[in-house]
C-alpha cells in the first residue's frame, strides 16, 4: 500500500495507493490486464506503441523517484520500519475496542454469556459492567507489540521488495510474485513479536486478572516461554491468507476504478473504501481461522469470564483438533463467531492503516530526502519547481 501526493497545485491533495517503495509500477492498463502490474525500466520511458504519459509532479516526480530509486535496500527498510510502527500503533488502538468485543465473542462459552447479542450489545454491556477501561483491556501490550511488530512487518516487506526486484532477472521471478512474497516473509518475521501481545492482549480482553505485565509473567510462570506463542501455527496460518487476500482485493479494486475513472490515482475516498472493503473480504473468508486462533490463547480464561470450571478447564490441543472440535461442538455457528466486529475492525482497519503508512511513510522520507540530497532536490523544492 502506497500513497503518492500528486499535484497540489491542482485541486487538492490526491493519493494513489500502491505497494510501498514499489516505484517502478505502472498503472494496470486495459480490462485484458487490468490484474497484471506493467513493471517500467525506471527512466521514464514509455514502452513501444504506447503513448508517453505526462511527467508526474510532487512525491512521484521524475527527479524524486530518481533520488528515492538510489536509497539502499537498509534505507529502504528502515524508512518503512519507521513508518509502520508509527502506523500500526496508531491504528491499532484507534480500533482496539472492536477488537475486545471480537475477542470475547470468540471466547469459548460466549453462546451462553452473549446469547442474542450483537456487537453493538456486547459493547454496551462491557461498558455498563467495567466502564470504557473494560474496552481498553490490555491496550498496553497492543502499544508496545503493535508498534514493534508493524515496523518489523513493514521493515521485513520493505527490505524483500528492494532485494527481490533487484534479484528479479536473476531469480526468475514474475513481477506479480514479489509483493506476496514479501508480505509472506513480514508476516512470518513479525509474527514472532506479535503472538505475545496478542495472547497477553486477548487474555487480558478474556478476563485475567492484572496488567499486561503480570499477565505476561503468569504467563510465563505458569506454561513456560512457549506459552506466549500458544495459536502461533493458527496466527500464521491466518494471517498469510488474510495479507494475500486483503492486497490482492485492494489492488483489483484499485485497477478497475482507476480503468473506470481513467485517472492515473485514486481520490482519497477512493483509496479509504477500496482499502475498506479489501479488509472486509480478507477478514470474512479468514474469520474461522481467526476463531480457532482465538480459542488456543485463551483457553482456561473463562472461569473469571463467568463459566463453569470444566468449561474453562476444558483444553484444545492444537489447530486441526480445535478446528475439529469447534465444528463438532458449535457447528458453522462456531466458526464465524465475532464475524460482525472482525469485519468492522478489519475495514476500519484497513482502510485507516493505508492512510496512517503512507502519512507517516511520506513524512519521513521527505525528512530524510531534504538531509540526504541537495535542498533543491527535496519534496517541498521539487514540487515548487514543478
Amino acid at each position: 500500500m502506497k500513497g503518492e501526493e500528486q499535484g497540489r497545485g491542482g485541486g487538492g491533495i490526491h493519493f494513489h495507493l500502491r505497494l510501498p517503495q514499489l516505484e517502478n509500477v505502472n498503472l494496470w492498463r486495459g480490462l485484458e490486464n487490468t490484474f497484471r502490474p506493467i513493471w517500467e525500466n525506471g527512466k521514464g520511458k514509455a514502452k513501444r506503441g504506447e503513448e508517453a504519459e505526462a511527467p508526474p509532479k510532487g512525491a512521484n516526480s521524475v527527479r524524486i523517484r530518481k533520488v528515492n530509486n538510489r536509497l539502499s535496500v537498509v534505507e529502504r527498510a528502515m524508512i518503512g520500519a519507521c513508518a509502520g510502527g508509527i502506523a500500526g500503533a496508531f491504528t491499532y488502538v484507534c480500533l482496539h475496542p472492536l477488537d475486545t468485543v471480537k475477542t470475547k465473542l470468540q471466547m469459548r462459552g460466549a453462546s451462553q454469556l452473549y446469547a442474542g447479542l450483537g456487537t453493538v450489545e456486547v459493547m454496551g454491556r462491557v461498558l455498563k459492567e467495567n466502564g470504557i477501561g473494560g474496552l481498553y483491556s490490555g491496550v498496553s501490550a497492543v502499544l508496545v507489540g503493535s508498534t514493534i511488530s508493524s515496523a518489523i512487518y513493514f521493515g521485513t516487506c520493505e527490505f524483500a521488495k528492494a532485494f527481490l526486484i533487484s534479484k528479479t532477472t536473476l531469480l526468475q521471478i514474475p513481477s506479480l510474485a514479489i509483493p506476496p512474497v514479501a508480505g509472506a516473509l513480514g508476516n512470518v518475521v513479525s509474527s514472532a513479536v506479535m503472538v505475545p501481545k496478542e495472547l497477553i492482549t486477548q487474555r487480558m480482553q478474556a478476563g485475567a486478572p492484572g496488567r499486561s505485565w503480570q499477565v505476561l509473567l503468569a504467563t510465563v510462570e505458569r506454561e513456560g516461554i512457549w506459552g506466549l506463542y500458544a495459536g502461533y501455527s493458527a496466527t500464521i496460518l491466518r494471517n498469510l491468507p488474510t495479507g494475500v487476500l486483503s492486497f490482492s482485493s485492494f489492488e483489483y479494486l484499485k485497477a478497475a476504478v482507476l480503468n473506470k475513472t481513467k485517472k492515473s490515482h485514486l481520490e482519497p475516498l477512493q483509496s479509504v473504501c477500496c482499502g475498506a472493503l479489501a479488509g472486509a473480504i480478507s477478514a470474512f473468508l479468514t474469520t474461522p481461522l481467526d476463531v480457532v486462533k482465538t480459542r488456543l490463547m485463551t483457553q482456561g480464561i473463562g472461569i473469571k469470564a463467568g463459566l463453569k470450571n470444566e468449561i474453562a478447564a476444558s483444553a484444545y490441543k492444537g489447530f486441526s483438533s480445535t478446528l475439529h472440535q469447534i465444528w463438532r461442538e458449535e457447528g458453522w455457528l462456531g466458526l464465524t463467531r465475532g464475524i460482525g466486529p472482525r469485519v468492522l475492525h478489519s475495514s476500519c482497519f484497513a482502510a485507516l492503516g493505508y492512510f496512517a503508512f503512507e502519512t507517516a511513510r511520506l513524512t519521513i522520507l521527505e525528512l530524510y530526502l531534504a538531509r540526504k540530497v541537495p535542498p533543491a532536490l527535496s519534496l517541498e523544492a521539487d514540487n515548487n519547481r514543478d
